[in-house]
């Protein structure tokens, strides 16, 4: 099983035990190193520590991606964080086989740059830093999906809207060894009836398989995916639909060796997190019908690994 950790939730030493506790079961992860959202600091914090400590007149977070000062933070917390010394089991992050990847970003957005530049630049810096620390590990980007100008025509597959990435440009960088896209209908499509949204979604994943089979060359995670209980309409059944409609596309893509095998769904939680919870949370033993259908796409996933030796094929969950 993969299991998708944002570091940023954890203290050093807890991370320490978090990585610990997935070797034991069995459990591979992808961190990652930043937010671009405000929770937990994101990059608003690394850019108010250079307003407050280093001097600096900024006037957007997004000078994350182009202030030398920021910049300079950030690589400070990559080799922080790759160059670690588990404290539990001894052994160095950048030589842990349970971290499956490095995320750059949870779903970075640079909306004052919509010609995806400024974005562009700092993945190709960011991205060659990590691998001149680690070239033990995978490396995505954290991207929601969204296409850019390097490829006009395929903009309509967007949901309205740009925010300065290029699904295809992005991932193009040599640096980068997956893709990734997120899918949050709900959020993007608002005030659309269920069947656009089931259009879209549709739409929206089959694009990705599309361009990751026969331009970028590299595999595909759905990285996030969820139905939130606070939308109107929400059940337990459509969420099962949903998740299962999502499942079967990875699985079809997989068994046809396609570039699409892995699906992490936002969010798995135990129960008494409920203080934590978006909307978007699983329980898994109050929902057993959404386990059920989660350990059976595990079991196909597995089924397709030993019969035809697929190296990416990730069936997990976010937390």
């Amino acid at each position: 099983m993969l299991l998708v950790i944002t570091i940023y939730t954890f203290s050093f030493q807890g991370l320490d035990f978090v990585i610990s506790e997935a070797k034991k079961y069995g459990i591979h992860l992808i961190l990652s190193l930043v937010n671009n959202w405000d929770d937990f600091g994101g990059k608003k914090q690394y850019v108010q520590w250079a307003r407050d400590h280093g001097g600096q007149y900024l006037n957007s977070d997004d000078e994350f991606f182009t202030n030398v000062l920021v910049k300079g933070y950030y690589k400070n917390h990559l080799k922080t964080i790759l160059t670690r010394r588990n404290s539990i089991t001894g052994v160095d992050y950048k030589d842990d086989s349970t971290i499956f990847a490095w995320e750059l970003m949870n779903e970075p957005r640079c909306q004052s740059d919509l010609s995806g530049k400024f974005l562009q630049e700092w993945i190709v810096e960011m991205a060659a830093e990590i691998k001149s620390i680690d070239k033990n590990h995978l490396l995505e980007i954290g991207l929601e999906g969204f296409y850019g100008e390097s490829m006009p025509e395929k903009k309509q597959n967007n949901p309205g809207y740009e925010v300065g990435t290029d699904f295809i440009t992005n991932n193009g960088v040599s640096n980068v060894d997956f893709a990734t896209i997120h899918l949050y209908p709900d959020q993007w499509v608002p005030g659309a009836s269920d069947e656009a949204r089931a259009k879209f979604v549709e739409k929206w994943i089959n694009a990705h398989i599309e361009d990751c089979d026969s331009i970028l060359r590299k595999p595909l995670l759905i990285a996030e995916f969820g139905k939130s209980s606070w939308s109107s309409g929400y059940t337990v059944e459509a969420r099962d639909e949903y998740f299962g409609g999502i499942f079967n596309t990875a699985y079809e893509s997989a068994r046809n060796r396609g570039s699409c095998s892995g699906t992490t769904f936002w969010q798995v939680m135990a129960e008494g997190m409920d203080n934590w919870g978006d909307g978007y949370q699983v329980v898994l033993d109050q929902n057993p019908s959404t386990a059920a259908i989660i350990a059976k796409q595990s079991q196909r996933i597995s089924s397709l690994n030993s019969s035809t030796n697929l190296e990416f094929s990730p069936v997990a969950v976010e937390k």
